[in-house]
């Protein structure tokens, strides 16, 4: 892994939205680059995405005057669950 966040579709803070296509991050793009980059490390991709949703949440809750923001299925439910082990 090169880079925490693969390629140009990095996200614009506070409104954590994608730098190029303007789409609420992470956006398709992202999600692509992501995957490739963490392919053999999806423990990594998991903790990286919990620690930005997090400050997301407290970005977006702030500039929306105080209304908490839940990103739970923005940040975590889109990466595809383990592949299951080839049988031997």
């Amino acid at each position: 892994m090169t880079s925490p966040l693969p390629g140009r579709h990095t996200p614009l803070r506070p409104a954590w939205l994608c730098r190029v296509d303007a789409h609420p991050w992470p956006c398709g793009p992202a999600k692509l680059a992501l995957l490739s980059e963490y392919a053999h490390h999806r423990a990594e991709l998991l903790a990286l995405l919990a620690t930005m949703k997090d400050e997301a949440e407290q970005h977006l809750t702030s500039l929306d005057g105080g209304r908490p923001t839940d990103l739970t299925r923005r940040f975590l439910a889109w990466p595809p669950p383990p592949a299951a082990p080839s049988p031997q």
